[in-house]
């Protein structure tokens, strides 16, 4: 039952967080510059499960390095810095 709840947490974070996201629109762009959505969709689809198989890779490697906690608050201070950053970004432009 555990396998079924991490499936859709994950896919319902991960579906949210990318709606309007920049590569959504790149998508869309493509797929309306191309005429071809389906090879648009083929590719944007090998492309995000690349990425992802990466966030994975990368997370067990550390997931078996860090603490829980240590891995928290360095992703917690990642996001900050991160937010900061485009905070910046808005309000200088």
């Amino acid at each position: 039952m555990i396998p079924r709840k991490v499936f859709f947490s994950t896919f319902v974070t991960i579906f949210l967080a990318e709606i309007g996201d920049k590569t959504q629109l790149a998508t869309l762009l493509l797929s309306a510059q191309s005429h071809s959505p389906w090879v648009v969709f083929a590719g944007s689809a090998a492309a995000l499960i690349a990425t992802s198989l990466i966030g994975v890779i990368v997370g067990r490697t550390l997931a078996s390095r860090l603490s829980p906690k240590t891995l928290d608050i360095s992703i917690a201070i990642l996001l900050l810095v991160i937010a900061a950053q485009l905070f910046s970004d808005v309000v200088s432009s």
